[in-house]
Parts: C-alpha cells; sequence; structure tokens
C-alpha cells in the first residue's frame, strides 16, 4: 500500500535539489533517444549532427544567467528538438512546473503523443520518473505529466485557462507566429504565458518559431530584442567566417537541383556533402552585444540544413518553383530563409486570414 505522506516528501525534497552544473546538450548525448515516430533518423541524440544547437541548449541549462532564448528559425534545422531536450534535462535533473504552449489544444495533444510521450517511454532515465498513463493514479494525462518535483502541462495559444492554471518556472512556447492575437478575450498569448514565471527568480523562457509577416511576426520582434546571434561558418578555403546567404547560392542555367554555396569572398564552391565540417567549425556571434536585458536570441535559415535533410538544390528547386506566386513565395521565405515576408512593392500584407 502506498505511503502518501512518504511520496509527497520524496516529490518535494526532488524539487529542493539544487541545479546541477552540467548542460541541456551533455544530458541529450548521453541519454535522448529519438524515435522513429517523430524523427527520420531515429536512435541515440547526437549534438554533432546539429552542432549549432548546442549552444542553444545551452543557454537553457540552469548555469547559463539569461532568462529568455528566442530562436527565429527555418524549417528541417531540429528546433523542437531543443525544447524536447530540454523538457528531458529538467524531468531528469532539474525539476520544478514547466509549462509547453502550442497554437491550439488541438496541436497540443498530437506534439504530446508524436513527440513528447515517445521521447519519455524511449528514454530510460525519464521512463523511471514519469509513470506509464495506463497505471493507475499516475498523474499521467495526455496534457499533463507529473515527476518527482515538478509537473509537464501542455495547453494551446488558444486556451485562456491553460495560460493562467499555475505559476510556471519553465516555459516553452512553440511556434510562436501561429498563435491567435488574442486567449479567449484575455489578451496576448505569449504575455499571459509569460506572466506565469513572475514567481520564478530562476525562470526560463524559450520562444521558438519560423517567422511569418514582417511587422505582426512575434519572432521576430523577440529576436530583434535580444543579441541577435548569427552562425557564422569558415570557407574551407580561404577560411573566411560568414553567414549563409540566399545571394550566395548558384547553380547551372536550368538546373537548381545542382545548387551551391558560393563563398562571398573567395568565390569557392561549396558542396552539400561538405556542411558537416562546416557545421562543425562554426560559431554563433551576437551583433547586437549591448542589448540591455536578459534575453539571448539566435536565427537560422534552412540553409544550414545539415547534409542529407534539406540540401541546397532543395531549396533552390522550391524558389524556381514560387518565386512568382506571391503567397508561395511566402512560404518559402519564412519557412527557408526564416524571414519575414513583406510583398515586393513594399506594402505590408494585412495577416488576417493567413494564420
Amino acid at each position: 500500500m502506498k505511503n502518501y505522506d512518504d511520496i509527497y516528501l520524496q516529490n518535494h525534497c526532488e524539487g529542493l535539489k539544487p541545479d546541477p552544473n552540467f548542460t541541456v546538450s551533455s544530458w541529450a548525448d548521453n541519454h535522448r533517444i529519438l524515435s522513429s515516430i517523430s524523427s527520420a533518423e531515429p536512435g541515440p541524440w547526437r549534438t554533432d549532427r546539429t552542432p549549432y544547437l548546442k549552444e542553444i541548449m545551452d543557454c537553457l541549462s540552469p548555469s547559463n544567467p539569461c532568462e529568455k532564448v528566442v530562436f527565429m528559425k527555418g524549417a528541417q534545422i531540429g528546433g523542437t528538438e531543443c525544447g524536447n531536450n530540454w523538457m528531458g534535462f529538467v524531468i531528469h535533473h532539474a525539476p520544478g512546473p514547466m509549462l509547453i504552449v502550442n497554437p491550439t489544444v488541438e496541436t497540443a495533444k498530437r506534439t504530446s503523443k508524436m513527440r513528447i510521450d515517445p521521447a519519455i517511454e524511449n528514454c530510460p532515465a525519464l521512463s523511471e520518473k514519469v509513470k506509464d498513463p495506463r497505471a493507475r493514479d499516475s498523474g499521467n494525462t495526455i496534457l499533463m505529466k507529473e515527476f518527482p518535483g515538478g509537473v509537464l502541462v501542455m495547453t494551446g495559444a488558444n486556451s485562456a485557462v491553460g495560460l493562467r492554471s499555475m505559476p510556471i518556472r519553465y516555459l516553452f512556447l512553440d511556434e510562436v507566429d501561429g498563435y491567435p492575437d488574442d486567449a479567449g478575450g484575455e489578451g496576448d498569448p505569449v504575455n499571459l504565458a509569460i506572466q506565469r514565471t513572475a514567481t520564478f527568480s530562476n525562470r526560463k523562457i524559450f520562444m521558438i518559431s519560423t517567422p511569418t509577416i514582417k511587422n505582426f511576426s512575434r519572432i521576430e520582434t523577440a529576436f530583434l530584442e535580444g543579441d541577435q546571434r548569427y552562425y557564422f561558418v569558415p570557407c574551407p578555403d580561404c577560411g573566411e567566417f560568414q553567414t549563409l546567404k540566399w545571394s550566395q547560392i548558384k547553380w547551372p542555367k536550368g538546373r537548381p537541383e545542382a545548387a551551391y554555396y558560393a563563398c562571398e569572398k573567395c568565390g569557392s564552391v561549396w558542396e552539400d556533402h561538405q556542411k558537416a565540417e562546416i557545421l562543425r567549425k562554426g560559431k554563433w556571434v551576437a551583433t547586437n552585444p549591448n542589448c540591455n536585458n536578459k534575453t539571448i536570441s539566435f536565427h537560422l535559415s534552412s540553409l544550414y540544413s545539415p547534409h542529407g535533410w534539406t540540401s541546397f538544390g532543395d531549396i533552390a528547386q522550391e524558389f524556381c518553383e514560387v518565386h512568382k506566386d506571391p503567397p508561395r513565395l511566402q512560404v518559402w521565405t519564412n519557412t527557408k530563409l526564416a524571414e519575414t515576408w513583406e510583398d515586393m512593392a513594399g506594402e505590408v500584407i494585412d495577416p488576417t486570414g493567413l494564420m
């Protein structure tokens, strides 16, 4: 028979333990197992596959003093897995109340089933702390996972109740540009969620999204408020560090699938198969280091997608298919270049109905 007083005391003590000194990336390399349900490359997590994610994850570690981490990103670069690795780290080593906000309650349920549940079930370090949902009194439902010293709650930005239900130390705001402007008549869902962290001096907020419309994009606004870090990579030939730019993508006439990258200094050709080495030697550089707040912000386009994921040729081919169709070109601009959209005449498009 369970002794609930003992269980409560154990869980309370778990939450009082000092935060560990090691990082989220080291935890992921040692414990995270990617599921075939949600990953094209199932198996043990390897940060060296996406080395640009290491600094982002490590800024989410308790040892880093920042309060907010912002990631304005393209598609197919592994961004959401940063948040999932952080979640695993919290459950295993730094327990406390955590909230994950998706654009809607329905996407929150789908994320729980497709990403969160497999992440927990495939990792012994997590499955021993989060009980099987089929067990009696497990405290594990689709949108809530209890663990010693903390709880993980998932909700949608369209649910005012879900955004004001409890105090939160850890807040993961996923795809914020897909959030509604108003949560059930109670105001901006991002601000509502952030208010839940106000009582925690050691809070962490992770905001991530592909951008949408210029002057309406939440993620771009948050990125500009931070120190604005870009990933600089070296030319394999001349060694010049540079960010990957669409203007440097070239291809033979009529063959966008054969696209390559041309060094902006020496013109050297970079092929997709060279990405692993180029990315491994890359470094994040803050371009707004004097910002007076505790926000660290990152920008990364899909041009950085590792070899075997999205290639230079894939991005060039899609551009050729959509460049004369503004609505489709907007999607390409948002998801591949991680840039906000503004029409060719410079008039900002009304976002109503586009979200």
